[in-house]
């Protein structure tokens, strides 16, 4: 089954919303009025949601309508047992409805088929996000930019990386939810926190991190830009254009207070003049504040996106994956440390956020920052910024703007996708000559020439500035923290340096690397590791 565009889809009914007029690209999802007191699953509904339900489906005994017995037994599996104390009629015709109400549910979700964690399932509100335009450019997007020339099994997107963590954000909520309920997780939590998860990546440019990490700072120095305020401008958008308020709300969101949480979600605080608490969301209060810690942990960067994007590079690209997120989720509690509430884990899992880390170390080391992979992308830059001022792309109000500006406005930026590598290679202006051949030597492969890297003598570093990771983990303990730190390494990453040549001609390259090797005695950097002509 594919997951998208309809093609093939396992599409199932959902109830129409106010002012439901949404299409899909290709194929309309149909319609079903089925009663729906909160758009929620059956099992979060109160006695009057039931009790509104059976109304709705015809069932009027006064016997069992108000029935707090009934309510509680209906999920728990005792309800045939119970219902043998009524009489034959009332049980059968009860059974029916509740038997309906079941299959109301299932009709109403959406499976995708996904290579990672299998068949997810998927609440229609999150069907109607991802069946935007908005959502859907994530599908021309490659999750590893330049990766991709280097390791050809590394095609996937960003679209399915974002079904893959708003699906991991909900399994590791509800299993919060149904571990701790004094938590007091709600649907409207669920649903929130799935949304920031689906949504956190919908602000990547061309190529991913090559737009956000190598473009922007060179077309514009110094800017502090990131691709999660665009992914929260884009949100914005993704909810306006499509007329999505309505919707949200239908679902049991509201919309004033929860699109400001999944924002918060995505970028962090909303800065404004009037937050001068010690709290700095306006989403949620400080007592959910653990439910910050899901999509992007800002305190100890165990997150969902991690999990996914762990286990569909390492599939794509061919590497193993030692990081169990599934053993992690057993074990994660909700638990409060210098009087604020974190997501913790047991001591003994040491050894599995080892693994993480030391995944994530190996990914970066053999494929993200694959020195060749790392040419192919500088190479892209340097043709995108050539092309930049000639770049049309229109956006709200017929307004043009170019390659750099676009995301400066969303609509522009919608258009914005790889797709601009295509244009630029096919295109027979002029003006784009320069950056054309640049992208016809990424197609010849005839790349810049690697001279050799070093490494700074104070270059280590760690996962969250200067302390060991464990500095930052909580963990519900048996042994003390001590014992757990010294289980852990303390450093997980390294600068490198490295040098590339753009000229092919030997005497150059041969000059060149003896200018490097020069350089690196000088600043007291260790002694590089040249490659020989």
């Amino acid at each position: 089954m594919s997951s998208g565009n309809g093609e093939g889809a396992f599409k199932r009914p959902r109830p129409a919303s106010p002012g439901d007029g949404f299409h899909t690209p290709e194929k309309r999802v149909s319609v079903c009025r089925a009663p729906d007191p909160c758009g929620s699953h059956p099992r979060d509904w109160g006695i009057e949601q039931v009790c509104e339900f059976l109304r709705s489906s015809g069932f009027e005994d006064p016997e069992l309508l108000p029935s707090t017995r009934l309510f509680n037994k209906i999920w728990n599996g005792q309800l045939n047992l119970y219902l043998i104390t009524f009489r034959t009629g009332v049980r059968q015709n009860l059974l029916n409805c509740l038997s309906k109400l079941g299959q109301r549910h299932v009709d109403i979700m959406k499976v995708f088929n996904d290579p990672i964690h299998g068949h997810i399932e998927m609440h229609p509100l999150l069907v109607r996000i991802i069946d935007t335009p908005q959502f859907q450019r994530l599908r021309y997007i490659k999750q590893l930019g330049g990766t991709y020339y280097v390791f050809p099994g590394a095609s996937h997107n960003r679209f399915e990386h974002s079904l893959g963590v708003g699906y991991l954000a909900g399994r590791l909520i509800r299993a919060l939810q149904k571990r701790q309920p004094e938590l007091d997780i709600n649907q409207r939590d669920i649903l929130c926190v799935q949304i920031a998860g689906l949504c956190h990546d919908l602000g990547h440019g061309p190529f991913s991190h090559m737009y956000d990490g190598r473009f922007i700072p060179r077309v514009c120095p110094g800017t502090a830009w990131k691709h999660e305020d665009a992914s929260v401008k884009m949100f914005e958008h993704l909810i306006d254009s499509n007329d999505l308020r309505p919707v949200l709300k239908y679902y049991g969101l509201k919309p004033d207070e929860d699109i400001d949480f999944i924002k918060e979600q995505i970028a962090g605080p909303i800065k404004t003049e009037k937050n001068s608490s010690s709290w700095p969301y306006r989403g949620r209060p400080e007592e959910k504040g653990f439910l910050y810690e899901i999509v992007a942990n800002k305190t100890s960067g165990i997150d969902v996106d991690k999990w996914d994007y762990f286990a569909r590079d390492c599939h794509h690209l061919g590497i193993q994956n030692n990081f169990d997120y599934v053993r992690f989720i057993k074990f994660a509690r909700v638990c409060e440390f210098e009087g604020k509430k974190h997501i913790c884990t047991r001591d003994k899992e040491v050894g599995n956020l080892y693994d993480m880390f030391h995944t994530r170390n190996c990914l970066h080391r053999r494929a993200y920052q694959h020195k060749i992979s790392n040419i192919i992308e500088t190479m892209i830059t340097d043709a995108l910024l050539k092309a930049n001022p000639h770049i049309i792309i229109k956006g709200s109000g017929g307004e043009e703007y170019n390659i750099a500006t676009a995301r400066e406005d969303m609509e522009a930026y919608t258009k914005l996708t790889d797709e601009i590598f295509l244009r630029i290679l096919h295109s027979d202006e002029p003006n784009l000559e320069e950056a054309r051949e640049i992208l016809c030597k990424i197609e010849r492969r005839d790349l810049y020439k690697y001279l050799g890297q070093t490494q700074p003598q104070e270059g280590t570093g760690n996962y969250k500035g200067g302390h060991s990771f464990s500095s930052y983990i909580g963990f519900f303990t048996l042994i003390s923290k001590e014992q757990v730190s010294k289980l852990l390494p303390e450093k997980f990453e390294e600068q490198q340096i490295r040098v590339y040549c753009k000229t092919a001609d030997e005497e150059t390259i041969c000059d060149a690397r003896k200018y490097f090797v020069q350089w690196c005695i000088d600043n007291n950097f260790t002694k590089p590791q040249v490659r020989k002509v």
